[in-house]
């Protein structure tokens, strides 16, 4: 992407504060936090939300898409397994759209029971988020539109924001192109990782409630104990709660990889996101450095790593250029003695055993505190405004997870004016690493020597520590701020972030 460009996409958000302010919106102060709609929470935003899409650039153009959620089996290379998918692949067919487009997506809901789509990580009118309260779910039997324009190019994806769905495997990419960004490269590849129970494996209900120790007697595990799950220096301790029966690359177990075929010298820009419940991955291509271009969307200074940590709902963006060969590219389940993988084919040559490791797996492993944002997307070091705290408790012995001493059910939301620069604290007072996500916006990491680092919506937060980053209230709304681990949030790991008046 061009600095020009991105500075437009820059000054966009600072317009809009303007914008926004100048409107004059009104929006009444939420109380306690629900987990059900509620047509006064849509009628006082209507006006604010209005104003925000009006404020984002509009190409004139609608990408139109159809998503059926419905039971269906997979193959997930062999293994047949049974799932809930968006037409009949894991993940869906990718939606791709320009900056300034209209997205028109219909969701077809043939469950059997309430689901929706959360547009993961793209700065969106608050009422198209899929998540409530902030618009009501979809009823088993019923389809909606969602209707919304993308302001920023980048690498996001679509899943549920309703219990347990994503881990059936209801999920796909969302690519979001800048028309005037230079390639830069010659070819692209959209790498979706994944941990996978569903039809080969405990549901993800029983996993869950084996978690909250719900199905004794015969329970797989002590409550609150991680079920075959060990430790990782990486992640602080812990690796998660959950051991899966595979993990995949787009859709497939490492034993019937899929391939991606190039050109010898040509260069690749590789989209991973990391569309997991309860795993980070360590991602290396055998023979190859990468060159980290993008985290979460948003442009960084091009740093060269060997490895890559990923946690549940990040999107990294790598630029690699193909040496000659067959190469795997494989995603360790970080401390789960497990791995994904795909294959790199660019000429002659025999992919090694499905459980291989690149010895690029323990060298330069790149963390999100090694990045910078490009200089067009830094947010400034301005003085903050508001101060927003995010305190990050749980009790293992009975699995329930709180934000600010709270579960999500009684919860009291952060609350920010329009216009504000706050500092947002994550405090992570547990002994497990959670990856924290806000809906609606990015913010910016402030490393501890207070430097700003990358710009994302989904960030680690190890045990013990803190993390704090910058962010612009220019997006109305009542937006969730949650642990993307999908079991997490279930239990309770969940608050929002309200605009007030």
């Amino acid at each position: 992407m061009t600095g020009s460009s991105l500075d437009r996409v820059y000054l966009s958000r600072r317009a809009f504060v303007g914008a926004a302010l100048a409107g004059g919106f009104a929006l009444a102060a939420c109380g306690r936090s629900t987990n059900q709609p509620t047509t006064s929470t849509t009628s006082q935003l209507a006006g604010a939300i209005a104003a925000a899409e009006a404020a984002r650039p509009h190409t004139g153009r609608t990408v139109t898409a159809t998503l059926t959620a419905q039971p269906g089996v997979v193959d997930l290379g062999g293994v047949n397994a049974g799932a809930l998918v968006y037409g009949s692949t894991v993940p869906a067919s990718p939606i791709r759209a320009n900056v300034g487009d209209e997205l028109a997506v219909t969701v077809a809901n043939r469950v059997n029971h309430p689901t929706s789509v959360h547009w993961h990580g793209i700065a969106l009118r608050n009422d198209m988020d899929g998540a409530t309260p902030a618009g009501a779910d979809i009823d088993a039997g019923r389809d909606f539109t969602y209707r919304f324009s993308v302001p920023h190019p980048g690498t996001y994806w679509a899943h549920p924001h309703t219990g347990l769905d994503t881990d059936f495997g209801l999920y796909l990419p969302i690519i979001v192109d800048d028309p005037t960004e230079p390639g830069g490269y010659d070819a692209e590849w959209i790498v979706m990782l994944d941990d996978w129970t569903a039809g080969v494996g405990k549901t993800p209900q029983e996993l869950y409630d084996d978690l909250h120790g719900h199905n004794m007697p015969g329970m797989s595990s002590m409550p609150g104990m991680a079920m075959g799950v060990g430790t990782s220096p990486l992640l602080g301790g812990d690796a998660g709660d959950v051991s899966y029966p595979y993990y995949l690359i787009n859709g497939r177990i490492p034993a019937a990889p899929t391939t991606f075929t190039a050109k010898p010298g040509q260069r690749i820009r590789i989209r991973i996101i990391n569309a997991g419940s309860d795993t980070a991955f360590r991602v290396a291509l055998a023979g190859h450095s990468m060159t980290v271009t993008h985290t979460d969307g948003y442009p960084v200074v091009p740093t060269e790593v060997d490895a890559l940590l990923m946690g549940m709902g990040e999107r990294y963006d790598v630029i690699v250029t193909a040496a000659d060969g067959v190469f795997p590219l494989v995603a360790m389940a970080e401390g789960k003695n497990a791995l994904a993988r795909a294959l790199l084919s660019t000429g002659a040559g025999t992919a090694p055993d499905p459980g291989f490791q690149p010895a690029e797996l323990t060298k330069r492993v790149g963390t999100v505190e090694i990045f910078s944002a490009t200089p067009p997307v830094d947010l400034g070091q301005t003085k903050a405004d508001v101060s927003l705290s995010a305190v990050l408790a749980g009790d293992m012995m009975n699995y329930n997870w709180t934000i600010n001493g709270q579960p999500f059910a009684n919860t009291t939301p952060l609350k920010i004016r329009q216009g504000q620069l706050a500092v947002l604290t994550f405090n992570n007072t547990t002994t497990m690493w959670h990856p924290m996500h806000l809906h609606g916006h990015t913010f910016q990491i402030i490393k501890p020597d207070g430097s700003p680092g990358a710009r994302k919506d989904t960030a680690i937060v190890l045990p013990k520590q803190q993390v704090s980053a910058a962010l612009i209230a220019d997006n109305p709304g009542i937006w969730m701020l949650h642990c993307h681990n999908t079991y997490h949030q279930e239990a309770g790991m969940m608050t929002s972030l309200n605009y007030m008046t």
